[in-house]
Parts: C-alpha cells; sequence; structure tokens
C-alpha cells in the first residue's frame, strides 16, 4: 500500500484549493496547462527541458463548471451526424441512402492506410486479441517502428490526420510530436471518434478500449517490463492528455485511464503470486535441512525478488498516471472527461482495494459528488454502489462515510432522477453496513421520496423503508383476533404502513405510495390481512383501528386492487410512451385480479354492512368491484354474493346523497351490467328495479312540488330536499345507463325552458336541481344518438331521428339562454358545458354518416350563439377579479376555468366555431401564459393547421382589439409609446411571430395578409388635423414585429401598398408621431429585421445539412426559437 504523503493523515473534509477559491477563466486554464500549479508534477518531458506551446487550436467553450452561473449546453452526443439522420429516414432508394452514408463515414475517416491500427480496429471484424497479437509480432521484430504505429493509432483516435513519420525525433521526445500533431489537427467540425453517435462509432469506442487493456494484458509478463513500451506510451498519453486540443485530451485521457485499469489487473495478479511465492519460499524454508532443495529454495528466492521488483515497478506506473493525468483531469472542463475518471478510479478501488480504496484516493470521488453535471455525479455513485455492497470493506469506507454522509443524502433529491435512484441506492447500503451513522432527519428526507413523481426514484425510497421500517422481525409476537384468529405475519407491518402514509399528511397519494412497495413488498397486496384488519375485532392487547386508521387502510387496499387488476402505474407516474405488455406480464396481472376477485366476492358485502354509513369509505370501497373477474361468480358458485353486493348497492343508493358515493354505485353497476358476461341477466334485473324506484321517487317528489305550486303555497324543505335528490339520483344514472325508455326528457326539460323563460311570477325549482336537469337533459340526448346509432330498427328510424332533432334544438336554444342570462353561475357554467359538449358530437360529421336520416342531425350555431360563448368566457376564465381565498379552493376554481377554456378552444381545433373566434382568447396568451399558457399555445397551433390566412388575421384581430382597448383607456385616444402596456402589446406580437415558423415562404400569403390588413388599420382613422399623423398610426410598431416573416420581394409590395394609403405629407415640425411610419418603412426599405435568427453553433456538430427534413424544420425552428422554450 502506498504510504500517506509526509506522514500525515489527510482531512478528508478539507476540499482541495480550487473548491475553497472559486475558480476564475484564468485559474481554470492554468489547471489545464499546469504551467504554474502550485501541484506542478515533474515530468520526464519537464525533466528534460521541454515545453509545451500553445497549440493553434484551443477550446472556445471552457467554462468553469465549478462556477455558480451554469451555461446550459445540449451534449454533443445528442446530435446525430447526418449520415446518421439519413440512415433513420425513410428514403424511397434504400440502397442510395446506404451508399450515402458509407460515402461520409469515408469522408470522416482520418486515414485511409489499410495497414495502420486505426484502421484495423475500426473496419476489421477479427477479435481485438488476435489485433494485439500481430502487433506484438511486430513489437519483437522492431519495436520502434511497432511504437510508431501505436503512437499513430492514439494519434488518429484522436481524429487527426497528421503522420507519424520514422524520421522525426526521437520517440522519447513527445513535446515535438504532440507540437506537430496540433498544428495538423485542422478539423473544422470539431467532431472526433469519441463523441460521434451511431453504432460504428459506438463500436470503435468499445474496440479502443479493448485493445489498449487487451493489450497490456498481452504483455503483462515481460515487455510491460522492457522500459520502452510503457515508458513512451505513459509519456505521450501524458503529454496530450495536457493538451488544450480537447479531441487530444480527451481521448488521451480515456486511453490513460484504461490502461491504468488493465494495469491493476496486473498488479493484482501480481500481488497474488507473490504472496504464493512468499508462502512457498517460506514452507521450503521451514523444512529440515535434509528435506530442504537447496536449488528450489534458490528458484523461489528469485522469483519472489523478481516479482517484487514488477510489483514495484507496476506501482511506480500507477503513482506516476495518477499524478500526472488523473489529478489533473478529474477536474476537467469537459463534463466526459470527468466521467470517465471517475468511473475508472471506482473500477480500481473495487479490483485492488488494499492499493486503492484509501482516504487519499476516496477524497477525490467525495469532492467530485458536488459536480454541475448530472452524468458526473452519477458516475462517483456508481463507482461507490459496489464498495458498499462488500462488507470486508466497512473499515475503509468509515471516514469516507462519515465526511460525505450529508451530500451523499441530499443527492437523493437531485434533479436528475437517475442520480437520485442511485444516491437513495447507496444511502440504503450506507444504512445496511454503517445503521447508526444515519440519524432520523436523513432518513426522513429519503421517506418522502416514496411520493416522488419518478417512479425509480419512488420505488427505491421504498426499498429504503423497507430495509429500515418494513420487514418481518424473528421478535415479532403473534397477534390473535377476539375470537381467536391467528393473524397473518404482515398485520404489524401493514399497521405501520397505515400509520406511516398519516404521518406524511398527504392523503391524496395512496396510489403513489402503493405504487412505490408495489414489487418490493408483499405487504401491500395481502388483502386477507388487510380485510382482516378491518372485519375482526381486535383481541387481547392489540390496539384498535381508529376512524382514520381505517379510511386510510381502505384507501391503501382499493389503490392496491386497483393497480393489480390493471398493471397501470397511477397518473403522473406512468411513463409518457405507451408500454406494450408482453403475454406473462398479462397472465400475472390475470391471476392478480382472479385472486382479488375470488378474495372480495365473499368480503366485500360485510365491509359494505360495516361502513355503509361512511361516506368516505364507501366511495372506494364500491370502486373494487369494477376491477373483479365477473365470471368467477358462476365458475365459483358465488351468486349469493352477487346479489348480496347488489343488494348493498341498491340500499346505498336509497339513503346516501353524497355525489361521490352515488357515481361510485352508478359505475360499478354499469360495470356489473356488462353486455356478455356471466352476471349480465341478474344485474340487469337488478339495474331496472334501481332505477324504477328512482324514477319514481323524481315524479312523486316533481309532482308533489308542481302541485304545491299549482296551488299557489310555498313548499317546505322536506318537499325541496326530495326535488333535489332525486334529481341529482337521476342525473347521475343516467351519466352511465340509458333511462331513456322511461320517457324522462319532457318532464326535465319543462323545469330547464320554465327557469329560462324569465317568468318572475312562478316559482321555479332550486338552482341546484336546475343544473341536474340540465346535466339530465344533455345525457338524455347523448343516449338518444347512441340508441339510433347502435339499436333502433330502421323502420323507426326516420321518428326517432325527428324526435332527437325536435330535443336537440330546443334544448340547444334554451342553454344559449342560460349561458347568457342563466339566474345562477352553476346553471349558467352547467349549461355553457353542455353547448360545448354537444356542438362536437352533432358537428359535421353526422354530415357523412352511414344513415341517411341522422344526417339531418347536425347543429350548425349561429353567430350570435358564438358570441355568447365567447362572452361566457370572457367573463368567467378571463375575469382580473382577485379574492382572498384558501390555496386549495384556487386549485380548483382554475381547475374549472382552465376546462371552461378547454371546451371553448376545442370547438375551434375541430373547426366547429370559425378561427376568427379565437381572438378574444388568443390576446391572453402572455398576460395569462402562466394559467392557460399551454391551452391556448396548442390551440394556436391547431388553428394555424386548419387555414394559415384566417389564423394570421385571428392574430392581428387580437393584437387591434388590445391596441383599441388601449385607446378607450388613454386620453384623447392616443396611445403612449412608453406605457408598460404598449411594450406588452409589442411582446404579444412578437409571440405571434414566432407561432409562424421559419419557412417564410410556407407562410407567405398568410404574412402578407396580416401586413396589408395592419395597415389598412394603422391608417385608416385620420385626424381632423390635415397635417396630423392618422390616430392609429402607432400600430405599424406592433405590425413591426412580423417585418423578419416577409420575404424581400414582398417587401416592395407592402411598401408600395403603404405608400398609396398615407398621406404624402411628413411635417418635420410633428416628426414625432409619425416616427412609427419612419421606423415601418425603414424596415421594409432596408430589411433591418430581415436578418437569420442566431442559432447556438453545439459542440462537435457539422455544418453539412443536406439531409434535413424539411417538412420537419417549421415546428422544430418554431419550437426553439418560441420564448416558452428557452431554458
Amino acid at each position: 500500500m502506498m504510504a500517506r504523503r509526509g506522514g500525515k493523515r489527510i482531512r478528508m473534509d478539507d476540499p482541495p484549493p480550487e473548491y475553497e477559491e472559486g475558480l476564475q477563466g484564468d485559474q481554470l486554464n492554468e489547471s489545464i496547462s499546469d504551467g504554474d500549479s502550485p501541484t506542478k508534477r515533474m515530468t520526464r518531458l519537464r525533466a528534460r527541458g521541454g515545453v509545451r506551446d500553445k497549440p493553434p487550436i484551443i477550446d472556445d467553450d471552457e467554462d468553469d463548471f465549478y462556477a455558480p452561473v451554469v451555461r446550459k449546453r445540449k451534449q454533443p452526443t445528442q446530435r446525430k451526424p447526418p449520415g446518421e439522420k439519413r440512415e433513420r429516414a425513410e428514403r424511397p432508394r434504400k440502397e442510395h441512402a446506404e451508399k450515402e452514408q458509407e460515402r461520409i463515414d469515408i469522408e470522416r475517416d482520418v486515414t485511409t492506410d489499410e495497414n495502420s491500427l486505426y484502421f484495423i480496429v475500426r473496419h476489421s471484424k477479427a477479435a481485438i486479441a488476435s489485433i494485439v497479437d500481430d502487433w506484438i509480432e511486430q513489437y519483437k521484430q522492431n519495436r520502434d517502428s511497432a511504437l510508431i504505429s501505436l503512437m499513430q493509432f492514439f494519434i488518429n483516435a484522436s481524429g487527426c490526420k497528421g503522420k507519424i513519420s520514422s524520421d522525426m525525433q526521437h520517440p522519447m521526445e513527445h513535446t515535438a510530436v504532440i507540437r506537430k500533431m496540433t498544428e495538423e489537427f485542422d478539423e473544422e467540425s470539431g467532431e472526433y471518434p469519441l463523441i460521434m453517435s451511431g453504432l460504428q462509432w459506438k463500436k470503435f469506442k468499445m474496440n479502443f478500449c479493448d485493445f489498449v487493456q487487451t493489450l497490456v494484458k498481452q504483455c503483462q509478463y515481460s515487455i510491460i517490463y522492457d522500459q520502452f513500451l510503457m515508458d513512451n506510451v505513459i509519456s505521450l498519453l501524458t503529454g496530450l492528455s495536457d493538451s488544450q486540443v480537447r479531441a487530444f485530451r480527451h481521448t488521451a485521457t480515456l486511453a490513460a485511464m484504461k490502461l491504468m485499469t488493465a494495469l491493476v489487473d496486473v498488479a493484482l495478479l501480481v500481488s497474488n503470486n507473490f504472496d504464493n511465492a512468499a508462502k512457498q519460499y517460506e514452507a521450503e524454508r521451514v523444512k529440515s535441512r535434509d528435506r530442504r532443495a537447496s536449488d528450489r529454495l534458490e528458484s523461489l528466492m528469485a522469483k519472489r525478488a523478481e516479482l517484487e521488483e514488477n510489483m514495484d515497478e507496476i506501482k511506480n506506473m500507477l503513482t506516476y498516471m495518477f499524478k500526472s493525468v488523473f489529478v489533473h483531469r478529474y477536474r476537467d472542463t469537459l463534463p466526459d472527461i470527468r466521467a470517465i475518471c471517475m468511473a475508472e478510479i471506482g473500477v480500481w478501488m473495487e479490483n485492488y482495494p488494499q492499493n486503492f480504496l484509501d482516504d487519499s484516493y476516496l477524497k477525490y470521488i467525495g469532492w467530485t459528488l458536488h459536480d454541475k453535471v448530472g452524468e458526473v455525479r452519477l458516475r462517483c455513485l456508481q463507482a461507490l454502489l459496489p464498495l458498499y455492497d462488500k462488507i470486508e470493506l466497512k473499515g475503509k469506507l468509515e471516514l469516507f462515510t462519515s465526511k460525505f454522509k450529508d451530500r451523499i443524502v441530499a443527492m437523493t433529491l437531485d434533479k436528475e432522477f437517475e442520480v437520485a435512484v442511485h444516491a437513495v441506492k447507496l444511502v440504503i447500503s450506507i444504512l445496511k453496513i454503517h445503521p447508526d451513522i444515519l440519524a432520523d432527519k436523513d432518513c426522513e428526507i429519503v421517506y418522502e421520496l416514496v411520493y416522488s413523481s419518478h417512479r425509480g426514484v419512488a420505488q427505491a425510497a421504498a426499498e429504503f423503508l423497507n430495509v429500515r421500517l418494513f420487514h418481518l422481525t424473528a421478535d415479532m409476537e403473534e397477534s390473535k383476533t377476539r375470537r381467536g384468529k391467528l393473524r397473518l405475519p404482515n398485520t404489524p407491518l401493514v399497521r405501520d404502513l397505515v400509520q406511516f402514509f398519516i404521518e406524511s399528511e398527504l392523503h391524496e397519494h395512496g396510489a403513489y405510495l402503493v405504487d412505490s412497495f408495489i414489487d418490493s413488498n408483499p405487504m401491500v397486496k395481502d388483502w386477507e390481512c388487510m380485510t382482516d384488519l378491518l372485519l375482526e375485532e381486535p383481541g387481547i392487547n392489540e390496539e384498535v383501528l381508529d376512524n382514520k386508521q381505517e379510511s386510510t387502510l381502505i384507501e391503501i387496499m382499493v389503490s392496491s386492487v386497483k393497480q393489480s387488476a390493471t398493471g397501470e402505474a397511477p397518473v403522473g407516474r406512468a411513463s409518457n410512451r405507451k408500454v406494450t405488455l408482453n403475454s406473462k406480464e398479462l397472465k400475472a396481472i390475470q391471476d392478480e385480479k382472479t385472486k382479488l376477485t375470488e378474495h372480495f366476492i365473499i368480503t366485500l358485502p360485510p365491509l359494505l354492512e360495516k361502513y355503509q354509513a361512511d361516506s368516505e369509505k364507501l366511495t372506494n370501497l364500491l370502486a373494487v368491484p369494477q376491477y373483479f373477474e365477473l365470471d368467477i361468480y358462476t365458475t365459483n358458485r358465488q351468486e349469493a354474493n352477487l346479489q348480496a353486493l347488489l343488494d348493498k348497492i341498491s340500499y346505498i343508493m336509497s339513503v346516501h346523497t353524497d355525489r361521490e358515493v352515488l357515481e361510485a354505485c352508478s359505475k360499478t353497476l354499469e360495470y356489473l351490467c356488462t353486455e356478455g358476461s356471466a352476471t349480465y341477466t341478474r344485474c340487469d334485473v337488478a339495474r331496472s328495479n334501481i332505477i324504477d324506484t328512482t324514477v319514481n321517487k323524481y315524479k312523486d317528489s316533481i309532482d308533489d312540488w308542481r302541485t304545491i305550486i299549482a296551488a299557489t303555497d310555498t313548499p317546505n324543505e322536506d318537499e325541496i330536499h326530495n326535488v333535489i335528490i332525486s334529481l341529482k339520483v337521476v342525473s347521475i344514472l343516467f351519466s352511465s345507463h340509458n333511462l331513456n325508455p322511461w320517457s324522462l326528457f319532457d318532464s326535465l326539460f319543462q323545469d330547464v325552458d320554465e327557469i329560462q323563460s324569465k317568468n318572475s311570477e312562478e316559482v321555479h325549482i332550486p338552482s341546484e336541481a336546475i343544473v341536474y336537469c340540465i346535466e339530465a337533459c344533455y345525457y338524455s340526448i347523448s343516449w338518444g344518438l347512441y340508441y339510433l346509432e347502435n339499436q333502433c330498427e330502421k323502420s323507426n328510424l326516420e321518428e326517432s331521428t325527428a324526435e332527437l332533432k325536435s330535443h336537440l334544438n330546443k334544448y340547444m336554444a334554451a342553454c344559449f339562454e342560460l349561458t347568457r342570462d342563466g339566474p345562477t353561475e352553476p346553471i349558467q357554467e352547467a349549461a355553457y358545458q353542455s353547448i360545448c359538449d354537444l356542438l362536437i358530437v352533432f358537428s359535421d360529421q353526422l354530415c357523412r354518416h352511414d344513415m341517411e336520416p341522422l344526417r339531418t342531425l347536425e347543429y350548425k350555431s349561429t353567430l350570435d350563439e358564438q358570441l355568447i360563448l365567447n362572452n361566457f368566457v370572457q367573463h368567467y376564465v378571463f375575469s382580473l377579479k382577485q379574492e382572498v381565498v384558501q390555496d386549495e379552493t384556487r386549485i380548483e376554481e382554475l381547475h374549472k376555468k382552465r376546462n371552461f377554456l378547454a371546451s371553448y378552444c376545442k370547438l375551434i381545433v375541430y373547426n366547429i366555431i370559425p378561427t376568427r373566434t379565437g381572438a378574444g382568447i388568443f390576446k391572453y396568451y402572455v398576460k395569462c401564459y402562466n394559467e392557460y399558457g399551454d391551452i391556448i399555445k396548442a390551440t394556436l397551433g391547431k388553428a394555424r393547421e386548419i387555414n394559415k390566412i384566417n389564423f394570421a388575421l385571428t392574430l392581428l384581430l387580437s393584437l387591434i382589439a388590445i391596441f383599441k382597448d388601449l385607446q378607450q383607456q388613454s386620453e384623447n385616444n392616443s396611445v403612449s409609446r412608453n406605457s408598460h402596456e404598449f411594450a406588452d402589446l409589442k411582446e404579444l406580437a412578437k409571440r405571434f411571430a414566432l407561432t409562424f415558423g421559419f419557412d417564410a415562404i410556407k407562410n407567405r400569403e398568410a404574412i402578407v395578409a396580416v401586413h396589408r390588413a395592419g395597415i389598412l388599420f394603422a391608417v385608416g382613422e385620420v385626424s381632423d388635423d390635415p397635417v396630423a399623423a392618422p390616430i392609429r398610426l402607432l400600430f405599424l410598431e406592433v405590425l413591426n414585429e412580423f417585418n423578419n416573416k416577409l420575404l424581400k420581394q414582398d417587401r416592395k409590395v407592402i411598401y408600395n401598398f403603404l405608400e398609396r394609403r398615407i398621406s404624402p405629407g411628413m411635417p418635420s415640425s410633428r416628426a414625432e408621431e409619425w416616427q412609427p411610419l419612419v421606423m415601418y418603412r425603414n424596415a421594409l426599405l432596408h430589411g433591418e429585421t430581415d436578418q437569420a435568427p442566431a442559432t447556438t453553433k453545439r459542440a462537435y456538430t457539422k455544418k453539412r445539412r443536406d439531409h434535413d427534413d424539411d417538412d420537419d424544420e417549421e415546428d422544430e425552428e418554431e419550437e426553439h426559437n418560441d420564448p416558452d422554450y428557452r431554458a
């Protein structure tokens, strides 16, 4: 083991000098060149007086990665080179694409010399070991030429086309070689093999690493000790790793680190051989003189001396390379280089812990845990994980753990999810080998991650909880219920889980908690244990579950049932891409579904009986049958339990008034009545009975109400309550079941019609009941269309269609009236929502229906009706009145407003109402971006696809509307150029202009139309003063934001159009008010804004764009230039 420097124990909590003093740019360059570094190493080059000249190619983006401000740059490896794009794109001529790809690859190759090592490793299909063997043979014959060949390999692998000739200086003088190669490194693109994307370059990188490691492995018995090969290779790689040319530095660092890894393997083997030789020598030495073989003793002594000498030499190589390369490159400006260093030092520590698992090496990983780049932090954690998995290394890691524990725990909250996952795994490993080092506050940080939106992080946190809290131990006592039934083993764990959930105070995230544990802890699927806790009376010394604990347990249980039966993660946890389950996974889900059905068929009726008075518990429990395998009712002869379930649903619907409970009953009844299931007949009879009861209650209550009103009496509270509740149940049942056979529409619509007739003399049913009437009528019309499309006989089709059309027309007329002048907000909202939905259902799609009578059902809204909808949105969605309310109420209100806006925007997107009706919506794009920006932006994109000219003029209408508002708010109808409101208007115009993308040809007509209409508006209203500027001339400044979208030839056309509509005189005495015209003219004449948008160059990216797909360019460019996409 290497001695500590100066015999002094290293303080691991002291960061290196560069962490203490915020490095500036100059200091960082010094760290790269190491010319004046305080830790300057004495390399062989410096010993010989070699001074590295500053190369002509300098990294232009070596920002200090330790600085507090981080510039976000896209990783160069994400950009596919043109050749790769060509490979993926769908081209009509595949052969041509392949030939083009081959041509590009040949152009990229730094050498075409088929005898060079680079070419062989890059293109040969032979095994790397055979390539190395061939080179060794060449080395044995002529080591100078073989060494030059190897040096050339490293130069070429860096992307340099320079050639090392045999007549150059002595190979040991590598400074001149590197200087010469730097001068010849003239690649403009900046790409080099290690960062190129594509399978062939990925394969080359693997072959490159394999070649270096195989070379050391094949030479480990003699050649590496000849003081020629390794000295030259190490010297070259050390010099290249110091280069300011990134390609040299990156490639040489990778080679040097892989070389060290291979040397570590050799050192381990030599160490083992040395130990064996020492044991053999000792065994031979202790033999008696007459049994001792003196020649064997001498050979063993010589062998041991040789192995010791080899060991010392390898250690010297490792120490030299560590100090010369690693110590300086672990903090390189290029994240890839830092990541390489961290990955390899982890391998050294794992493979050769007796030499590298020491505080003097561990500190580098500890310091780099603070790296600004997630990939580097990830490599640090990946390096540490295998070390903590080995219990025998516990002592060596103790100091490191105590110093860097806080940082590791903090990394569980890392913004990079992969880093956070590995950090949690590392904390688990620390918990296992150092259980006392983690404080409660550390554990609580990890506990909360089970509610993370990222599934990997949450599951890792659940594993931590399994290790710390939720695991069975031998000292857990068995418990029994009051009647003597033995509790299941998971009972204490389930109790702890319930308490954990309650203490988390995140009571709406039970599904997230279950999803975190469902794959790692069987307790969340132990439904028998859960139902026993709920149904069985507690035994002696058992704690009774309180109301909160019971509600929590039921929520956890139902979430577990849902996920087990569907295999779907909760909303927000699932992957964005659609995942197709394989047959094995589908079978596992089906088995779980069968298992839960067999259990809950028996236990659910008693649970409903026990908690029939608790709405919260009932809502959850009633969802369970929706995940049943219904055929099991008949195959397992459980018809009695089915009838018990139906009876409980019927009873609950007759006594409960809570909307969520009634909706759960209705949906469960819908599932039980699935056509084709074995339970359909029995369940359909039960459903009919429930509907009969509900309808009779409604008719009785509404008849009583109308009788009382006719007698001019005042209904009492019971009668009002009966009407409201009966209508609520009818509306909820109507949402899932077709109640049209009971002929309720006329009775329901009567109340809607009366409330919109505005007869104040009449006493109407309560507003809440009217809302239910509106909803029920909507469902009745929707079910009517479904009946016509799927069940109606041809003989009755025309008559039924005419009846539905009549219902639709009078219902829509009433809803439009209620939306405009409804007596209460809930009534207006219900009417508005019904209109938006029915406009989509009865849109022009019906004109193309196969059944000719149904084509007459299309409903086309009038301009007045569209104005009613627009006014509703303006009033209810965009009203700027601020109310002091609680956060939960405010969020619910925002959610409701977003739904209103989305309903209106869908009408525009589906071209049901004209695009121009969106002008009143689009003008809030900037002002209300945080609340509705995503909805408006999506609508803008879809509207543009419908018709670009109409879309462009709609945007102009939005801008004009805002400008007019500003005029009305100001004195003398004059808008101030310097006002904040006018600046916001220009910003909105700029955002609108960005929605057109960069394809000026596709948008040519639309942009010209914007300018023409904008000019007409700006110069249309003339002042009474004949020499004064038009009143709205300032609008040209707003219009100027669209100038950079004009083609050059269109500028002249627009200029002439402007000149024909502007008065010729521009008095100098009033130059200020004419400035918008001057600015707009100049932009048209000189093209001041006609500049290509500046785009950030990506590092190492080819300028060749031959293979870009023009069809996709517009949307891509729009996204990258829309401010919404900017970091």
